[in-house]
């Protein structure tokens, strides 16, 4: 009898630790919770967390590679983690408590920085996409899609400047018309209000030989050149069913003095619209 009596003490001092743990476990469970709390207002120490994705499209047309960091993290492209040529990627991140992001552009070499951007929570995806060389960066390429040719016998052109007065160094800050002709002089299109970031109208004409046009750059609603004394003519080709997105450059001499402008880079040969 006296072993019966020891075993259901045993018994129930057992019963009682466990209800002992079982509400000490509840009770640290409790006050973790409330440790993860502000004592003002009960805020949740842990931040809102949502699923981000950065598209990035871009072309380095320099020997220099260029690296891309998003807050101060550079990203890699399989094991690579510097760029020439085409730059395609789609990157994941968190988004916490709608914290915006900071995209910095460098050259690898040198750690001159190229570009920057500050994209905010606002989308769940964001884009960047650019054209880099020496002296010229081209933003939000994408952005702008060639213009759709209405027949195949036809060559189409969208033109933008974003070096317009660099070595010019004109009074005129206003856009610019385009005035295309063939090598008869005959006047085939033009192309108005071509800005330093804003394409202008689109243009299409039918293409011939030989394949070369000549565009004079004047100030808008005008035959008047943009810089005063000397025209401005850009020579380029054409080619039927072809429909490019050409970018304007000033280019200067070995003394730095303006010296033409170049219309030889089509963005449509580097990207995918």
């Amino acid at each position: 009898m006296f072993f019966i009596k020891e075993q259901k003490t045993v018994t129930n001092y057992i019963y009682k630790m466990k209800n002992k743990i079982v509400n000490a476990l509840f009770f640290l469970i409790a006050l973790l919770f409330l440790e993860s709390c502000t004592n003002d207002e009960l805020v949740p120490y842990y931040p809102e967390q949502k699923a981000g994705k950065l598209v990035i499209r871009g072309y380095n047309a320099r020997a220099d590679s260029i690296q891309i960091a998003v807050n101060g993290k550079v990203i890699k492209i399989g094991n690579k983690n510097a760029f020439v040529k085409n730059i395609v990627r789609d990157y994941d991140f968190v988004i916490y408590e709608n914290a915006p992001k900071d995209i910095v552009i460098t050259n690898k070499r040198s750690k001159e920085i190229l570009h920057s951007y500050h994209i905010t929570s606002n989308k769940s995806i964001d884009t960047i996409s650019f054209y880099h060389k020496k002296d010229l960066w081209v933003d939000n390429v994408l952005a702008t899609k060639p213009g759709v040719l209405t027949n195949p016998k036809d060559a189409g052109f969208k033109f933008i400047f974003p070096t317009f007065n660099k070595y010019s160094n004109t009074a005129y800050k206003g856009n610019l018309d385009g005035i295309i002709r063939n090598l008869d002089g005959e006047t085939v299109a033009v192309a108005q209000n071509i800005g330093q970031n804003q394409y202008s109208t689109f243009v299409e004409f039918q293409a011939s030989l030989p394949p070369i046009i000549k565009m004079e750059l004047v100030k808008h609603g005008t035959t008047e050149s943009y810089i005063p004394g000397k025209q401005v003519f850009v020579v380029m080709l054409m080619t039927a069913n072809k429909s490019r997105l050409i970018v304007l450059d000033e280019k200067k001499a070995d003394n730095g003095q303006f010296s033409g402008v170049d219309g030889s880079l089509n963005l449509a040969d580097f990207f995918e619209f």
